[in-house]
């Protein structure tokens, strides 16, 4: 009798540690499956940042910005004079 008592608990310990390993598979499986959208997402956001810098670095080339103060509506803007620029110090 005690005999089938562990041979019993042995073959239910192989049944839950096999359940387990399925189980881990499975999980790992899904996780796998939803690797290849995030990674196109991620792919499509860094091409997306990469125009949007390039937009950025076009915008505030110093040639573009001169172009823009020449334009009537930036008319009224002028260059501070030296006796106007305040220089705050570093707090420590």
């Amino acid at each position: 009798m005690a005999f089938l008592v562990r041979v019993f608990f042995c073959i239910a310990a192989v049944g839950f540690w096999l359940y387990a390993a399925v189980d881990l598979q499975t999980r790992l499986t899904a996780i796998r499956i939803q690797i290849p959208p995030l990674a196109r997402e991620v792919s499509r956001i860094e091409e997306a940042n990469t125009r949007l810098r390039y937009e950025i670095e076009k915008f505030e080339n110093p040639r573009h910005l001169l172009q823009l103060a020449r334009r009537p509506e930036f008319g009224h803007l002028r260059f501070p004079k030296q006796e106007e620029v305040i220089v705050l110090g570093e707090q420590h």
